[in-house]
């Protein structure tokens, strides 16, 4: 049903035939991908980051949002023909003039290291969107706002703004990006009625030589994998967020912290009254081509303890301290390993909760919650008469036992935030395999396709709000993926990203079928 109207945007592949020169959006931070919404004109930038680390020889991490230490090095170039524009060095310009038509002054000017900057441009889009688990279709979807970046000495910011205005054919909208949407309605008019709701993701940064402090509004995601890690994901809501990033030759050391809703519905009053908070910390060695990272979180419920945020606090020691019904903890292992610049094989280990090392073994009630995850990214770079094609496949496998990212008592200190978990967004009681093959044609067009299997418990158990017993003495049984179902999914993308527009078309297929079709603009 969905389908139905979907001729009726592809008018808007017209704005495919734009230039060709080099769209990148310059940002203080190299963050994780959007798929929802405040889509801009770089495709898939983490994906590509992903796979630089795999076909280069670059020390590799993985912790995201993180500098962009080339960031200030290249403004110049990447954002002078923003919209509005300004530096020390060059004044302020309007879509790439200066108020002078002299060629050497241009020339002279951006030739130097403005020690300040700032561009701003418009940003926006329409969408048509819709699935068979949403219920709902989305026509059209219209954004805009403003996208702005810049940076001071040693102070860099970048801000996304958007406003949404859809029309929906369900009788009451459906989110589809899975935050809170608000519904309209003109009661001296027509009575029509239509969602609107607004989004925004920041960093604003101080960096010190071997220390960046950010603060911002976006999503964490530690760990080697793409789609399926375990800890913290790129695939979850954002959050307000402050994070300490620091380096020590090859060693990394992440402190997090992260304000939480736990009602889906964040205007809720309720969210008011029951607080929820996250702390982490990452710990991540790179030696040659193989890294091993430490990642621990705790999430308290109406108990915030500022301490949790030092560096060198053990987290899963300092949760004994706090009472147990009001803090949950997680700890987690993984490891990355990279083959001839060509391939890299990774895996993951998240440990939620354990009576003894016994009880993992064994593996038979909900003493033991894990998870674990495990993976393959493959990559090589092609040249052709002046053309650069990246080519690359990732595959991966992540299994959920039941229980993990729950808690003693619903809608208290669970791993979650706005009902969706921090981590693996197929959450406990699951199965998932993902293969995908993806190719990028001089940064301009994209195409891949993405195969997943899934599993989905349907028993107590496989939500995050199911409860687990005080004490673990209370040894009940579980079931992990007692006769479910497989699922299977099938998603061809193509893309096209020029200097000022871009278009997108993205189709689930076989089961929980949807469509994504976008075409937006950068000016």
């Amino acid at each position: 049903m969905f389908l139905k109207n979907v001729h009726r945007i592809i008018f808007a592949a017209t704005l495919f035939t734009a230039g060709v020169t080099v769209a990148w959006s310059a940002s203080p931070v190299l963050g994780p991908d959007h798929h929802r919404n405040l889509k801009l004109l770089e495709t898939a930038p983490l994906l590509f980051e992903y796979h630089r680390l795999t076909t280069g020889d670059m020390p590799q991490s993985f912790a995201y949002p993180r500098r962009d230490t080339t960031f200030q090095k290249n403004f110049v170039k990447t954002e002078r023909n923003a919209l509005l524009y300004y530096d020390n060095a060059c004044g302020a310009m309007i879509s790439g003039h200066l108020g002078t038509d002299s060629a050497a002054y241009l020339d002279s000017c951006r030739a130097r290291a403005p020690r300040i900057a700032l561009a701003t441009s418009v940003v926006g889009g329409i969408d048509y969107r819709g699935g068979e688990s949403l219920g709902d279709t989305i026509w059209p979807g219209i954004d805009g706002g403003i996208y702005m970046r810049g940076y001071a000495d040693s102070v860099d910011f970048v801000l996304d703004a958007r406003i949404y205005d859809e029309s929906h054919t369900a009788a009451t909208p459906k989110s589809f990006d899975r935050e809170f949407v608000e519904v309209q309605k003109e009661e001296n008019n027509s009575g029509v009625e239509y969602a609107s709701y607004a989004r925004y993701r920041t960093h604003f940064g101080f960096n010190y030589d071997w220390l960046r402090v950010d603060l911002g509004r976006d999503v964490m995601h530690w760990g080697p994998g793409y789609y399926n890690n375990l800890t913290l994901n790129q695939f979850a809501l954002p959050y307000n967020m402050l994070a300490m990033d620091m380096r020590f030759g090859p060693l990394r050391v992440i402190s997090f912290y992260a304000d939480l809703r736990v009602y889906n519905n964040s205007m809720s009053m309720k969210n008011k009254d029951d607080t929820r908070n996250l702390f982490g910390h990452r710990y991540e060695l790179a030696v040659g081509d193989a890294t091993i990272g430490i990642s621990e979180l705790t999430v308290l419920y109406d108990n915030m303890k500022p301490w949790l945020f030092v560096p060198t606090a053990p987290l899963f020691m300092e949760k004994g301290n706090y009472s147990e019904n009001s803090n949950n903890g997680a700890l987690a292992f993984d490891l990355n390993y990279r083959l001839f610049q060509f391939m890299r094989v990774y895996t993951e280990f998240f440990l939620d909760d354990m009576e003894s090392p016994v009880s993992l073994v064994k593996n038979d009630n909900i003493e033991a919650k894990w998870a674990w995850m495990a993976g393959l990214q493959a990559g090589h770079d092609f040249y052709f008469k002046g053309h650069k094609l990246e080519l690359g496949t990732i595959a991966e496998y992540a299994r959920i036992e039941p229980y993990v990212y729950g808690h003693f008592e619903k809608n208290t200190a669970q791993m979650a935030h706005l009902g969706y978990p921090l981590g693996n967004q197929a959450g406990p009681n699951s199965r998932t395999v993902d293969w995908s093959v993806f190719a990028r044609l001089d940064n301009h067009i994209f195409a891949g396709i993405r195969n997943t299997w899934f599993w989905k418990g349907t028993d107590y158990g496989s939500a995050i709000n199911d409860t687990t017993p005080l004490h673990n003495h209370m040894k009940i049984h579980k079931k992990y993926l007692d006769g479910a179902e497989m699922l299977y999914s099938l998603t061809p993308a193509l893309s096209y990203e020029g200097q000022f527009v871009s278009f997108l078309g993205e189709v689930t297929l076989f089961d929980d079928k949807k469509v994504y079709l976008r075409a937006g603009f950068k000016w």
